[in-house]
């Protein structure tokens, strides 16, 4: 097993290598070493070794997705293939439905879609469509984002798409350090299910609502197309991969940035602010009192 010091000097390689704000992975490498220099990490356990250095970067540099992060299962040390992470994703997505928990008609025609990972858009583009056409026919819809964890950015910018008539909507773009190159995202043309238009849309946010979940929040918030309901969300909207360091231990690296095409910022840091803000657990609640209240003014 590699010591602390030897662990925390391959993290600060991939950190200086690839995070997404070169000047900012100085300072953290700076303030890291200083306190490894000063014994600071010396008798600490893998777990707790992983919270003291996480807690660190993210005082240093208050980016969420920048961690060390402890795995009980062992991890291969074998040099990866781009596929093996991807492979591992699916996996997990698989077993969780591809994010959709939940669909469900409540009452006056309010339908209710539950969503904890944001797939892929390939591989999940079927489940998303049987969700989107259970609640096509509906008078409103509320997307419960409170308990998703992130996902993929293409399946965030196909869930978005529901929401617009084509596909010229700009969502955003995302700026790769490691590749210097710049992607954009636009509303998908083709859809596995009617598009959601000229209805009212109603997003929950709790502060557990993390990345590719945000995503869809910020975006669909930032365009106008749906009214946020919650918590203040947690705040990561950087894309990251993860370099595994022993069997146990793993470094995120944030290697690019979201910028959003309305705001021209994104929620990094900060979290995505709902419209309607309540705890968590009077989201749903709020959303239909709203929904409730827009239906009667609009028919008097």
């Amino acid at each position: 097993m590699p010591q602390n010091e030897e662990i925390i000097e391959q993290a600060l390689q991939q950190i200086e290598t690839g995070y997404v704000f070169p000047e900012k992975a100085v300072g953290i490498g700076s303030a890291i070493r200083e306190r490894l220099a000063s014994g600071a990490y010396a008798d600490l356990d893998g777990p707790a070794l992983c919270r003291a250095v996480t807690a660190d970067f993210q005082e240093v540099c208050p980016d969420k997705h920048l961690r060390l992060l402890w795995v009980e299962e062992p991890l291969s040390l074998e040099p990866e293939d781009q596929d093996a992470g991807r492979a591992a994703f699916l996996s997990l997505l698989r077993a969780e439905n591809h994010g959709v928990r939940r669909v469900e008609r409540l009452d006056d025609g309010v339908a209710l879609i539950e969503i904890t990972r944001i797939s892929v858009a390939d591989e999940g583009a079927a489940v998303i469509g049987a969700a989107m056409q259970l609640a096509a026919g509906s008078s409103a819809l509320v997307l419960d984002l409170r308990s998703c964890l992130g996902g993929a950015p293409e399946g965030a910018a196909m869930w978005s798409s529901f929401f617009f008539p084509d596909d010229q909507v700009h969502l955003h773009d995302i700026h790769d350090r490691t590749t210097g190159t710049t992607r954009q995202f636009w509303t998908t043309a083709h859809l596995p299910a009617p598009r959601y238009l000229d209805r009212p849309v109603y997003v929950l946010t709790s502060a557990v609502t993390f990345s590719g979940g945000e995503d869809v929040a910020y975006t669909l918030q930032a365009h106008g197309r749906a009214t946020l309901v919650g918590e203040t969300t947690r705040g990561g909207a950087h894309p990251t991969v993860r370099h595994t360091l022993t069997e146990h231990i793993q470094v995120t690296v944030p290697v690019a940035r979201t910028v959003n095409a309305v705001t021209g910022s994104n929620w990094e840091g900060v979290g995505v602010l709902p419209d309607l803000p309540v705890p968590a657990d009077q989201a749903l609640e709020t959303a239909l009192k709203a929904i409730r209240t827009a239906t009667a003014a609009a028919a008097a």
